[in-house]
């Protein structure tokens, strides 16, 4: 049995992934505030991302938690944002929660055995701009900030496979599926979407079992991501 902490798991595809993982698994749970957190299954972490100092207090009760086995860095907010929403750190919305906080999570939670993390195929067309990585100097477009965004998430996985070769780290697109995020249109299949993310972070399977790979929709087999450049 393994021991897994998702983060954005108060509903979407991390509950799903969570739930899928909780037939055999010991799984964590994380919700952004106390009212997300009231109708889960303990253990729930309690945590705001798109705040630094609440990124680093859920990883000091993610550690309290004990070691975990895997940990799934789902959260993320999508490209429906109007305007550049600011933090209050100052940092653009999308960038806090769906680059920084895997990162500064990964730097800070007792270094699991895998790491998992969420990207899209919107991220193909972009490259990470990294003189205005906060989107001040450009017009807001919030899908460009958001292909952007799941850019730097697969860079994090090819970097932390790279810098730890003990840890398999890997990133995957779930598909575009109807959830909050997708869209009510999405036209991919919702109940596929969650299963890649929970394969990668148990499985036995010698296709699981590999590290600095970006994996398709549904996948149980993988092709090696383009390295960032």
């Amino acid at each position: 049995m393994a021991r897994v902490f998702i983060t954005g798991s108060s509903d979407g595809l991390g509950l799903m992934a969570a739930q899928l993982l909780e037939q055999g698994h010991d799984v964590a749970l994380h919700a952004r505030n106390e009212a997300r957190a009231a109708s889960l299954p303990s253990p729930v972490v309690i945590g705001d991302l798109s705040s630094i100092a609440q990124m680093k207090d859920v990883a000091r009760q993610v550690n309290a938690l004990g070691h975990f086995d895997a940990v799934i860095h789902n959260a993320g907010v999508g490209y429906r944002e109007a305007r550049r929403i600011e933090t209050e750190d100052g940092l653009p919305h999308v960038f806090a929660i769906n680059v920084l906080a895997p990162f500064v999570l990964t730097a800070l939670i007792d270094k699991p055995r895998r790491l998992v993390y969420l990207s899209s195929s919107m991220h193909r067309g972009v490259r990470a701009d990294l003189d205005d990585i906060e989107s001040t100097a450009r017009r807001w477009q919030g899908a460009q900030a958001y292909a952007e965004s799941k850019f730097m998430d697969v860079s994090i996985a090819l970097a932390v496979a790279r810098v730890w070769p003990d840890v398999m780290s890997n990133a995957l697109e779930p598909g575009w599926v109807p959830t909050k995020m997708g869209g009510a249109s999405a036209p991919d299949d919702i109940d596929k979407a969650h299963r890649t993310q929970a394969w990668l972070a148990v499985s036995d399977d010698d296709a699981a079992r590999v590290s600095g790979r970006y994996f398709l929709p549904h996948a149980r087999a993988c092709m090696r991501c383009r390295r960032a450049r």
